[in-house]
């Protein structure tokens, strides 16, 4: 698997100067593809990645038109242009790639889908520009950051559900601690609501959020105005880059030496509003040892996905490649040559098979992969249209899903492998104590097992129940056959049996007079 990075720029300079989309790779710097004719300013790009079998998009949005530019990985050209409702400000695509979000220069927000182009929602959501979007990791929440500094949270199942389409979408959470603009949100690992987010703006502040509880953890409070941030996928530490040329790392962990003189790992923070902690005014050695000097205006920040390479756009259109321990430049990518070319989008991925220019995957001139499905974007909502709710969908070649599945699975995982380990790590079980006995079983886990047991027993009874019947049929054919031969053998003639010999004969007269001798008594005792 090879690691590339894809950047955006667009034009600082009255030239007017056409920006591109750029893939580059990330150990070497040599360009990979380019798509020209577009002109993204900041967070008006996004990206959706090659998955389940469908090629990768790019979209961007034309700062001076109402238009949508869409790029296929398979060709150098634009592949689709949508026509919008309005011109936008910021775009965020989910992970997945099923919902499109924008937001606007008036503080509106859209919501479509991305397959069937639905307009699934349109509100407004805050009262100047909107600056910023993010979707949460698992795409359950929309996260939107405005001019009028503050960062509202909603809930993409609320904004989908028809019951309420008729009414003013509520937000999940208001994070208004900020006093400027917010310039970067960044979300922490983990389902909604459980995880953590980070917001920055032009007040020279970072800070952390908890979602779960509504509450601000922490501020970081620096220099100068921060531009744009990144957070390690373990939420160990977070760079914070401002347009002086210097990149700030900020450790989320200390060490601290306890009673017993060991060291101990303790996370910082976490007091509330009144918990506000100073960057750069500690110590000038140990400040420097967390400082990345780029010496240019830094416009966008990326971390590859090891974690161990930090990437940092500058406003000239270089991309500097920083080694993440030791924040020793490795190497410089010169990405976007030209004057007055500034990168306004950073992010790392896997190299898409179906890139323009590479290994095709079947015979077909596309690369292989079917492009995935995308309709222009509605300009208004139609309630008609979310009943229809047709959705395009491609059903791609078996011999190509198979390729595919080679490709992306390091080992082959069978449906038996599958249900041992769920059987094994998903299905619930009761805890028990030190005597085997249950404890602190969960009510779940209880109720499972005590359904499976009642169907064990189910069983057991059922099987019990036709070994009784068989039992019983046995018993009954036995029993008519032994009367049958009892029968047989009471009806035989004497004269059908052996001649009786002297000593029978002596026995059997002696048995006749014990017999007349009996008659006797009882006809005397009857007289």
């Amino acid at each position: 698997m090879q690691e590339v990075i894809i950047t955006a720029s667009t034009s600082t300079s009255q030239q007017q100067q056409q920006g591109s989309i750029l893939f580059h790779d990330i150990q070497s710097g040599t360009s990979l593809a380019s798509f020209k004719q577009s002109n993204p300013a900041k967070n008006c790009t996004s990206l959706i990645a090659t998955r389940d079998a469908q090629g990768g998009l790019v979209l961007a949005v034309q700062p001076d038109k109402s238009l949508l530019h869409v790029y296929s990985f398979q060709k150098d050209q634009i592949y689709l242009k949508l026509v919008l409702p309005e011109r936008l400000s910021c775009i965020t695509v989910d992970r997945r790639g099923q919902f499109c979000a924008a937001g606007t220069a008036q503080g509106r927000i859209y919501l479509w889908e991305i397959a069937s182009g639905t307009m699934y929602n349109s509100w407004e959501a805050h009262y100047r520009k909107v600056t910023v979007l993010r979707f949460t990791p698992d795409g359950e929440a929309l996260l939107s950051g405005s001019e009028d500094s503050g960062v509202a949270v909603w809930s993409v199942f609320r904004l989908l559900d028809d019951a309420v389409q008729n009414e003013i979408p509520e937000s999940y959470a208001d994070l208004s601690d900020h006093t400027l603009p917010i310039t970067d949100i960044f979300c922490g690992f983990g389902p909604f609501p459980s995880c953590r987010v980070l917001t920055a703006s032009t007040d020279h502040c970072v800070k952390l959020w908890d979602l779960a509880s509504k509450s601000l953890l922490t501020t970081f409070q620096f220099l100068h105005a921060i531009t744009c941030i990144a957070w390690d996928v373990t939420e160990r530490f977070f760079f914070a880059a401002s347009s002086d040329g210097s990149i700030h790392q900020v450790n989320l962990f200390r060490t601290r030496i306890d009673k017993t003189g060991g060291r101990v790992a303790e996370a910082i923070g976490g007091a509330g509003v009144s918990d506000i902690l100073s960057v750069g005014n500690e110590d000038p050695s140990a400040s420097k040892r967390r400082i990345v000097s780029v010496g240019e205006p830094v416009t966008a920040l990326a971390l590859s996905l090891t974690g161990a390479l930090l990437l940092a756009g500058t406003a000239i259109g270089n991309v500097h490649v920083y080694d993440v321990p030791s924040h020793q430049l490795l190497r410089t990518i010169n990405a976007h040559p030209g004057p007055g070319l500034a990168i306004t989008y950073l992010a790392t991925l896997l190299k898409p098979l179906d890139l323009v220019g590479h290994v095709h995957l079947g015979g077909d001139k596309d690369g292989g992969i079917p492009v995935r499905p995308i309709l222009p974007f509605q300009r208004m909502r139609e309630a008609r249209s979310r009943e229809a709710h047709e959705v395009t969908m491609i059903l791609p070649h078996a011999q190509k899903v198979r390729l595919l599945a080679r490709v992306y699975s390091v080992t082959a995982y069978s449906r038996e492998e599958l249900l041992r380990d769920w059987e094994f790590f998903v299905r619930p079980r009761p805890a028990r104590d030190g005597n085997g006995d249950d404890d602190d079983a969960l009510p779940a886990a209880r109720a499972a097992d005590g359904d499976g047991r009642v169907t064990e027993l189910e069983d057991e009874v059922a099987r019990l129940k036709m070994q009784l019947a068989r039992a019983k049929g046995i018993n009954d054919v036995m029993w008519e056959t032994l009367m049958q031969n009892m029968s047989a053998k009471g009806k035989e003639p004497a004269a059908s049996g052996p001649v009786p010999d002297s000593d029978s004969r002596e026995e059997g007269a002696a048995g006749a007079d014990g017999r007349a001798r009996k008659r006797g008594k009882k006809t005397k005792a009857g007289e």
